[in-house]
């Protein structure tokens, strides 16, 4: 560390007028009190008086160092004071003093020994003190001590001591879709790049469970930056005037140093908060935009559509279909409990998908929008339906909400910039009048407009697969199970993944069980590589492999994403062939699978159970075969 990193603007103060020792004391310790490192104020500045007692810190030239070190530092510090007319520090000094170097030190080690000697050496050249004593700002000053000390020592640490840092230096949000594997991968990355880099860090994660691990307010105000890795929008005013660097999740797991390196040389750009759309990554192509908002709706979509999901599927597994076929679901009153939540769960699949995609665009001013066109695409509600008295027609299905959720928030958008110059004394009534209700005005004419062709594509969709059979259903499946492993919990992966959840809406559960077999594939071939295989891996692969058979049974695809980021011109087309058999052999056994998620959980659910087992052994097996063929046997 270079003891420039120690100063800061907020503890450099310049022409202060001061009629006595006390009083540049008392400014000193207020000014290194602003580091955050010092707990006990009052005994920070007792242990400088103690030290003053012992001996004069006064070191000649019109200079005087005071210096600490105690047990209420918890980092080093340094503060500057440079007096307006000098004054006669001690009785016994040979000269008044006008320059105040102030070291806080903690108490374990010698740092102060190492920073008073590192001074020294830079204050022995008068030229320099010189220039000190005529810079014009607090930034000019600490400009000219970095400059020194960079001709005289270059990147040379003025110790061999390990520093502690004060506070954190960095900070961190982790977010992906789903909230589970990325999220927590990214965030134990840049945990571990920032302690092995010496630089104090902090991720707070928005995963499934909700924000863990929440930066404070304070954290915020005394951090050199901030390091957002997220592929869905988090929440951001509280950063404003901050440096921020806003990148993908995936940058979290794969380049975390880099990312760190970003904010510790200065290269990230300040962050403003506008009260209008979500930040986006600088450059952020219109296709990446659309992609997050549209995750931003799926991963608040998730839940309603796995819980209410699996609870639906559980009520045909306990019903007694021999009843009323035509009432299957429905038939015993513990199967109708199960049905009549689940139904209730999962209805709001499509207004939450609508709704979180227009928040995405346009912030809080979009949800209500979008969540009413989310309502109006499931309805299916038309013109000529109004007309005759009929609210509901075809729905649109997915397809409709996604439209919807877009035209929403855009709408919103469209909105706020029509309306930004209005007096500012209705500020107060755009979000709470003007955006919601001309956003649900717009939306309810585009979607009664447009949504009789939404119903009639999404007719012929769900046609389409009820015609698919033989070639081009497994054909289909193949392509499906394949892409659940070319990224594993990416775009690629969620597009197969939503494509599932949209058929399953439709009736379509062949479509959705060949989706889950291709994504349980991944991790459990790996597994079965590092159990069978061992010398193709290390013994920590092969320890942490065996975790991959629970990761792939619970269909977590994310399990595999520590080995393809390792190895992926062997791991990734292992997967996909692997994956893609599975899901051949899922349609071609017509398998069907009424749940959106769950694994191994689910199987009861599952259409053709034995079969459905079948095609995930041989799908893992020639995944693992494949993988450990291409695998080079490792030097134990």
């Amino acid at each position: 560390m270079k003891l420039i990193e120690l100063f800061s603007c907020d503890a450099t103060a310049l022409d202060v007028k001061a009629k006595d020792k006390d009083a540049v004391i008392n400014k000193l310790v207020d000014l290194q009190f602003t580091h955050g490192n010092i707990t006990d104020k009052e005994a920070y500045k007792k242990a400088i008086y103690a030290r003053e007692a012992e001996f004069s810190t006064y070191v000649g030239e019109g200079i005087a160092v005071p210096h600490a070190k105690t047990d209420v530092v918890t980092a080093p510090s340094l503060a500057v004071v440079r007096l307006a007319e000098p004054i006669q520090y001690n009785e016994d000094d040979d000269d008044k003093s006008s320059l105040f170097f102030m070291i806080a030190a903690p108490m374990n080690g010698n740092l102060h020994v190492d920073m008073l000697a590192r001074m020294m050496s830079l204050l022995a050249n008068e030229e320099f003190v010189a220039k000190l004593n005529a810079a014009k700002t607090p930034q000019e000053f600490l400009d000219l001590i970095a400059k020194e000390e960079e001709q005289n020592f270059g990147n040379e640490s003025f110790t061999e001591e390990e520093v502690p840092q004060a506070g954190y230096r960095i900070l961190c949000v982790t977010a992906c879709p789903t909230g589970i594997a990325h999220t927590y991968m990214a965030a134990e990355n840049l945990q571990k790049a920032g302690a092995a880099m010496g630089i104090p860090t902090k991720v707070e994660t928005n995963g499934s469970g909700g924000v863990k691990n929440a930066l404070t307010a304070e954290e915020i105000a005394k951090c050199d930056g901030i390091i957002i890795a997220a592929d869905k929008n988090v929440e951001m005013a509280r950063f404003d005037g901050k440096p921020v660097v806003i990148t993908r999740v995936a940058d979290g797991i794969h380049k975390p140093e880099e990312l760190i390196n970003k904010i510790v040389n200065g290269e990230a750009p300040i962050y403003h908060a506008t009260g209008g759309a979500p930040a986006a990554a600088p450059n952020e192509s219109a296709g990446s935009a659309i992609y997050k908002h549209l995750m931003n709706g799926v991963s608040h979509m998730l839940p309603f559509v796995v819980g209410g999901g699996i609870m639906i599927a559980l009520a045909f597994l306990l019903d007694d279909y021999s009843i009323d076929p035509s009432n299957f679901g429905m038939n015993t009153p513990l199967a109708a409990f199960f049905k009549t939540v689940g139904n209730a769960a999962f209805g709001f699949m499509l207004p939450i998908l609508a709704g979180f995609i227009a928040m995405s665009i346009a912030d809080r001013p979009g949800l209500a929008v979008g969540f009413a066109g989310g309502v109006l695409a499931m309805n299916g509600t038309s013109f000529t339906g109004l007309m005759n008295g009929d609210i509901t027609g075809v729905s649109g299905g997915f397809l409709a909400a996604l439209l919807a959720g877009f035209a929403a928030g855009y709408l919103v958008r469209f909105l706020e910039k029509i309306t930004e110059k209005m007096p500012k004394a209705m500020d107060g009534i755009r979000p709470m009048l003007i955006y919601p209700l001309g956003g649900i005005l717009l939306i309810g004419i585009l979607m009664c407009a447009i949504n009789p062709l939404m119903g009639a594509i999404n007719t012929g969709i769900s046609w389409v697969l009820n015609s698919m059979g033989g070639s081009s259903k497994i054909l289909l499946g193949c392509v499906l199970g394949g892409m659940m492993s070319v990224d594993m919990g990416g775009p690629i992966n969620k597009a197969a993944y939503v494509f599932g959840t949209a058929a399953l809406s439709m009736g379509q559960f062949d479509v959705m069980a060949a989706v889950m077999i291709g994504g349980m594939v991944p991790p459990i071939a790996i597994a079965l590589s590092c159990t069978f295989f061992p010398k193709k891996w290390t013994t920590e692969e092969r320890n942490n492999g065996l975790v991959n058979y629970v990761m792939g049974l619970c269909f977590i695809s994310e399990g595999a994403i520590p080995y393809a980021a390792a190895d992926p011109g062997r791991v990734l087309p292992s997967c996909i062939v692997g994956s893609a058999i599975a899901g051949g052999l899922s349609m071609a056994f017509g398998c069907t699978l009424q749940a959106p998620h769950g694994g191994i959980f689910v199987f009861p659910t599952v259409g053709h159970p034995l079969m459905y087992v079948v095609a995930l052994l041989i799908g893992s097996i020639v995944g693992a075969v494949i993988l450990s063929a291409l695998k080079k046997t490792k030097a134990e």
